[in-house]
């Protein structure tokens, strides 16, 4: 038996802008990100989604991600003086 997807592609240009996709809700609320827009927003495990309602549509957006810290003081502006990268650059 064919496994059914959990949505349907309308469109074959995808992930091109203007697409149209649909997919289902589950009653859990719940639907899956067609791939098509997993792909165009190049989601990944872990990333945030952002939601918009604009009149009666959803904007959806991939929230950036920080990059990674190496160094923790980096973000505190007062921290960035040469005496503080001389006393706490090897920690």
């Amino acid at each position: 038996m064919r496994k059914e997807f959990p949505y349907n592609l309308l469109d074959t240009r995808l992930p091109q802008e203007g697409a149209v996709i649909t997919s289902k809700l589950t009653s859990k609320a719940q639907t899956t990100i067609p791939q098509p827009v997993r792909a165009a927003l190049r989601l990944e495990e872990g990333d945030e989604l952002l939601y918009e309602i604009v009149d009666q549509r959803v904007i959806v957006t991939k929230v950036p991600r920080e990059g990674v810290v190496g160094d923790p003081f980096g973000t505190f502006d007062e921290w960035h003086s040469e005496a503080d990268r001389k006393a706490y650059g090897k920690l």
